[in-house]
């Protein structure tokens, strides 16, 4: 049986620090690494992780060092405002401010540092599809 042990999403970025600041100072990252090319991230329970790496980086083939195209990060969370808060005083880019869509969410997006969308979305309490 095939089984998977770990899946953690990296993204290449410009500007490493840049894409430091702006996961940690949103979520409750913790640095477990951190080198001139690569950052890994844990949540403090160890239970989600992401990556970022230096996009011109060797190990990342030429033809994917672009601006990410064709996906999105979804962090679903307790309140998509409270987050919203954090973004406007940070002065990060705020594609949409946070609106009640029609499947049950509360949904923020937000441009990071090196161009990937981040939708952030909480359930809408007591909603009934």
């Amino acid at each position: 049986m095939k089984s998977i042990h770990r899946l953690m999403t990296n993204i290449c970025s410009d500007n490493l620090a840049e894409s430091l600041y702006f996961y940690t100072a949103l979520f409750d990252f913790k640095v477990e690494y951190k080198s001139d090319w690569f950052i890994h991230l844990t949540t403090k329970d160890g239970k989600l992780e992401l990556g970022i790496i230096d996009r011109t980086n060797e190990i990342v083939p030429k033809g994917f060092q672009n601006n990410p195209q064709g996906f999105y990060l979804t962090f679903v969370v307790e309140s998509a405002d409270d987050f919203f808060a954090i973004a406007k005083s940070e002065n990060f880019k705020i594609v949409s401010e946070p609106t009640d869509t029609f499947y049950g969410q509360r949904r923020l997006l937000l441009k990071d540092p090196s161009g990937t969308l981040v939708d952030i979305s909480s359930p809408i309490k007591d909603f009934e599809f």
